[in-house]
Formats: structure tokens, C-alpha cells, sequence
């Protein structure tokens, strides 16, 4: 089954955007490791240790 393209982009944004990872290296991600590099992002920046 293929990952819907609105999902997949909107977590190849949020990680190139925190990370500055180029779109090979993301989509070389499979799913489950996306994901979970999604919900790191969030927990860092939800309670504030994202560096400046």
C-alpha cells in the first residue's frame, strides 16, 4: 500500500525543515521511521528544547 502524497508531504516538510535533510534522504525513510522523527520533532518543539 502507498502512503497517501498529501502525508507524505507534509512529514518530509516538517523533517526537511528541522533537520535540513535533502528529499532523497527522507524519502529513503521507510513509513514507521518517518514518523517517528515526525512525533520527535513534535515533542521537541512542544516542550521547548529545540535549539535556537
Amino acid at each position: 500500500m502507498t502512503h497517501p502524497v498529501a502525508v507524505l508531504l507534509r512529514e518530509s516538510a516538517r523533517i526537511a525543515g528541522h533537520f535540513h535533510w535533502s528529499r532523497a534522504e527522507i524519502l529513503s525513510l521507510a513509513h514507521h521511521e518517518r514518523r517517528d522523527w515526525v512525533r520527535q520533532i513534535a515533542e521537541l518543539t512542544s516542550t521547548g528544547h529545540e535549539r535556537a
